[in-house]
C-alpha cells in the first residue's frame, strides 16, 4: 500500500522491518534467499515507516474534510436559499390565504418550532452517532417540506382579488363599465347581493394553510442537525486554529442561497399565482399592487429539489477521521474553578463523572452545567435580542419597502439579493480571516463582536428618519378635496361620490389626474371606461374634476399614484445605509459562533450550540415574526374582505405608524442586545483575572493584558482531544 511513498523516503540502517519488506520484494522476484537480500538492498528503520503512514492518513483525513466542507458549504446554501424562498413570499402567502400579519408571522415561525422539536437532542446524541448520515437525512426531509408547503396552491381554486370590475368583467374592450351608477341594483355597486346569488366561498378560511404550516415546520425538523453537528464534525477534525477561517469559509460561501433565494423569489414575485392556468390579459393588477399575488409555489418546487440533492453526499463520508486524541494540557475554561491544581482536578473530575455523562441522565446533567454558566447565559441573552431583531426586520422588510417606497415585492428582493446579501457574505468571510490573521484571543474576539453590534445599531439609526411622508388617499389617509384630516379615520364618502351608491369594502385603487388616489373607481365619482386589462382608463370622474377643475382632466387609472423623486432619491441612501449596516455586522457574525464555545466545555459544545438554537429560535425565530406581525397589524387603515364579508389581508397601512412601530422594535432590541453585552464584557473580564494563577500554570495567559496580543489557541477550553483539535 505504502510501495510508492515508501521508495522514496531517505535510506537507513537495516532492521526488522526492513529485512520483511525486502524479503517479500525478492520473494515477488523469484528469490529465496533472505540472507543475500538483507545485505543487498535498502533497509528503513521502524519509525520512518510510521511516519509515511501517519503521513498519508492525515493527508487522507484532510482530503475527506475539505471534501466534507464542500458538502456541507452546499448544504447550508440549500438551507439558507428555502428560508428566504420563505421569508420572500410570506407577504404573498398572506395575500394568497387572507390571513393578518400577525397569522403570517406564526406561519413562518412554524419553521423554528419544528426546530425546536428535535434539535437539542439531535445537538446531545447527534454528536455520539453518525454525523454525516444525520445531516443527509435532515436535507431529505427539508426537501419534503418544501414539496409539502407548495402543495395548497395546487388544490385552491384560481386567485380572486377584490375589484368591483370582476363583478361586471369586460369581456372585450368595447364593452363600457360604468364604476358610478345611481341604479341601487347596479351589479358593479351591489357586490354584497352577487355574493348572496353566488354563494359565499371562503378561501381564506378554508385551513389550506395548514399544509404552508406543516411543510415549513417539517423544514425546521430537517435543519436541526445541518448546524450544529455539521459545525462540531469540522471542530473535531480541523487543524488547531482552522476552524475560524472554515466558518468564515463556509458561512461566506453559503450565503450565495440567501443570494439566490432572494433573486428565485423576485422572479417567482413578477409571475402571477396562476400562471398558465388564467388568461393574463384579463388581470387588471400588476406587481406593484397590494393585492398582487406572485407564483410563491414555484420557490419551494425548487428549493425542495436542491435541499434532497444536497443531502446525498453525506451517505459517503465516515463516521470519524481520526482516532481519539490525547488529553490537552491547555488552559482551563472561563466558568472553571481557579487553582493550581487544576489540571489534575480537571481529569479527576472527567473520570469520577464519566457515568454520568451516557444516556439520558447525562444528557439533564450537561444541560444543569450550561444553564449555570453565568458568562454563557449573558452571552445567550445579548445574542438573542440581536437575532429577534434580525429574524423580525428581514421578515417584514419587503413588506415596508413596498409601503414606503412604493417597491414592488420582486423589485424588493431583487435589490436585497444583490446588494444586502454581497456584503454580508464578504464581511462574514472577511470577519473570519481577521480573527484568524490577527489571532485574536477571546477576549479579542467579544471586542469584535461589540464594535460591529454598536457601528450596525448606528447606520440602523438613520434608517428611521428616512421617509417618503404621508401618501394622500382620499377618504383614507386625506380628505377629497386633499387636505390633512388630522385623523386616520375611514370617510369614504363625499358629496362628488354620494349618489354613486359606492362599495365602501372595496379596495381597487386608481390614481386621478388631480394627484390623487382614490379607493376605488366609483369612491373617484367616475362614469364610464375605455380600454381593456390593465390599459383600463376612466373618465368623467366628478372627484377628480372638483379638485382638477382649471385644467379639465378628469380621467382615473388603475393603481396607486406613483411616488415623488424625491422618494426615489430617499430610497438610494436607505439601500446604501443599510448595506453598510448588514456588513459591519456580518464581521463580528463569525466571532458570535466561535464565542458559543468558548464557554463551555469541549465535551459539551455540541449542547451548547443546540440550546442556543433552542432559545433562539423559541424566543427570536418564533416570536418575533408574530409580534412585529401585530405592531404592524395595528398600523392598518383599510383591510380586505372576503367572499363571506370576514376580514381578510390588509390592504394599506399607515406609513409613519408602520415606520415607527418597525424600527423602534428593531431598535429597542438592539439597544437591550447590547446592555446586556457591556455586563457580558465585564463579567468575562472578571471570570479571567479570576483564573490568571491558574492559567499561568498551565501555560495560559492573563488575558487581560494580552487580550489581543496572544494567539487565539493560547486561550481556549481545555479538551480531552486538544492535540490537533481546533475550538472555534
Amino acid at each position: 500500500m505504502y510501495k510508492t511513498l515508501i521508495q522514496n523516503l531517505p535510506l537507513s540502517q537495516s532492521d526488522n522491518c526492513g529485512v520483511v519488506i525486502n524479503s517479500r520484494q525478492e520473494n515477488k522476484a523469484g528469490q529465496t534467499d533472505i540472507s543475500d537480500s538483507k545485505k543487498g538492498s535498502s533497509q528503513y528503520s521502524t519509525k520512518q515507516i510510521a511516519m509515511a503512514s501517519s503521513v498519508k492518513k492525515k493527508t487522507k483525513c484532510c482530503d475527506v474534510l475539505k471534501m466534507f466542507m464542500v458538502a456541507l458549504t452546499f448544504s447550508f446554501t440549500c438551507k439558507a436559499l428555502s428560508g428566504v424562498i420563505m421569508k420572500s413570499s410570506i407577504t404573498q402567502i398572506e395575500r394568497r390565504f387572507g390571513i393578518t400579519t400577525s397569522e403570517a408571522g406564526f406561519i413562518d415561525g412554524s419553521f423554528e418550532i419544528g426546530n425546536l422539536l428535535v434539535i437539542t437532542l439531535v445537538s446531545h446524541f447527534g454528536a455520539k452517532s453518525h454525523i454525516p448520515r444525520l445531516i443527509g437525512i435532515g436535507c431529505f426531509i427539508m426537501g419534503i417540506g418544501s414539496f409539502l408547503t407548495a402543495l395548497p396552491h395546487f388544490f385552491m381554486g384560481p386567485y380572486r382579488y377584490d375589484s368591483i370590475i370582476n363583478a361586471n368583467p369586460l369581456d372585450n374592450s368595447t364593452v363600457t363599465y360604468t364604476p358610478c351608477s345611481t341604479d341601487v341594483n347596479s351589479a358593479g355597486n351591489n357586490r354584497s347581493s352577487l355574493l348572496l346569488e353566488s354563494g359565499c366561498k371562503s378561501e381564506s378560511h378554508s385551513f389550506m394553510w395548514i399544509y404552508v404550516f406543516v411543510g415549513n415546520l417539517l423544514r425546521g425538523i430537517g435543519e436541526s442537525p445541518i448546524g450544529p453537528l455539521g459545525l462540531t464534525y469540522i471542530d473535531n477534525f480541523a487543524k488547531e486554529g482552522h476552524s475560524t477561517f472554515y466558518m468564515g469559509i463556509l458561512h461566506s460561501i453559503s450565503m450565495i442561497g440567501p443570494t439566490i433565494g432572494y433573486l428565485l423569489g423576485s422572479l417567482c414575485a413578477k409571475l402571477y399565482v396562476d400562471f398558465g392556468s388564467v388568461d393574463l390579459s384579463t388581470i387588471t393588477i400588476n406587481p406593484n399592487d397590494s393585492r398582487w399575488v406572485g407564483a410563491w409555489w414555484l420557490g419551494f418546487l425548487v428549493a425542495g429539489s436542491l435541499n434532497i440533492a444536497s443531502g446525498i453526499p453525506f451517505f459517503y463520508f465516515p463516521k470519524n477521521l481520526k482516532k481519539a486524541r490525547k488529553q490537552s494540557t491547555g488552559p482551563t475554561p472561563l466558568d472553571a474553578p481557579s487553582t493550581k491544581e487544576n489540571g489534575g482536578q480537571k481529569l479527576n473530575f472527567k473520570d469520577s463523572e464519566q457515568t454520568k455523562r451516557n444516556g439520558l441522565a447525562g444528557f439533564f446533567y450537561s444541560l444543569k452545567c450550561i444553564i449555570t454558566n453565568k458568562v454563557y447565559i449573558l452571552f445567550l441573552i445579548s445574542t438573542l435580542m440581536t437575532v429577534s431583531s434580525f429574524i423580525g426586520s428581514i421578515t417584514y422588510i419587503p413588506k415596508y419597502l413596498e409601503l414606503e417606497y412604493g417597491m414592488s415585492m420582486a423589485k424588493s428582493n431583487f435589490l436585497l439579493g444583490t446588494t444586502t446579501m454581497p456584503f454580508v457574505a464578504i464581511s462574514l468571510l472577511l470577519g473570519g480571516y481577521i480573527s484568524k490573521k490577527l489571532k485574536l484571543s477571546v477576549m479579542g474576539i467579544a471586542k469584535l463582536f461589540f464594535i460591529t453590534n454598536i457601528g450596525s445599531s448606528t447606520f440602523l439609526a438613520f434608517l428611521w428618519f428616512l421617509n417618503c411622508g404621508k401618501q394622500p388617499i382620499a377618504g383614507l389617509t386625506v380628505t377629497y378635496t386633499g387636505n390633512d384630516p388630522g385623523t386616520t379615520e375611514n370617510i369614504p364618502f363625499s358629496f362628488c361620490n354620494s349618489d354613486c351608491n359606492c362599495d365602501a369594502n372595496v379596495w381597487d385603487p386608481v390614481c386621478g389626474d388631480d394627484g390623487l388616489t382614490y379607493m376605488s373607481p366609483c369612491l373617484a365619482g367616475c362614469k364610464y371606461s375605455v380600454g381593456h386589462g390593465k390599459d383600463l382608463v376612466f373618465r368623467n370622474c366628478s372627484c377628480v374634476e372638483a379638485n382638477n377643475f382649471q385644467s379639465g382632466n378628469s380621467s382615473a387609472y388603475l393603481g396607486k399614484c406613483p411616488k415623488t423623486d424625491d422618494c426615489s432619491r430617499n430610497f438610494i441612501y436607505y439601500m446604501i445605509l443599510s448595506s453598510l449596516s448588514s456588513f459591519i455586522i456580518g464581521l463580528g457574525g463569525t466571532s458570535a459562533i466561535v464565542l458559543i464555545f468558548k464557554f463551555v466545555e469541549p465535551e459539551r459544545k455540541s449542547l451548547a450550540m443546540g440550546f442556543n438554537s433552542v432559545v433562539i429560535r423559541t424566543l427570536g425565530g418564533i416570536l418575533a415574526p408574530i409580534y412585529y406581525g401585530a405592531a404592524i397589524d395595528v398600523t392598518c387603515l383599510k383591510w380586505d374582505t372576503d367572499n363571506c364579508g370576514d376580514q381578510g389581508a390588509c390592504r394599506m397601512y399607515d406609513p409613519a405608524s408602520f415606520r415607527n412601530r418597525f424600527f423602534g422594535l428593531t431598535g429597542g432590541l438592539r439597544a437591550s442586545g447590547i446592555i446586556c453585552y457591556i455586563f457580558l464584557f465585564i463579567a468575562m473580564k472578571k471570570k479571567y483575572q479570576e483564573n490568571k494563577t491558574g492559567l499561568s500554570n498551565n501555560g495560559g495567559i492573563d488575558m487581560d493584558q494580552s487580550n489581543l496580543k496572544e494567539p487565539l489557541k493560547n486561550n481556549l477550553v481545555s479538551s480531552p482531544h486538544a492535540d490537533g483539535e481546533t475550538h472555534i
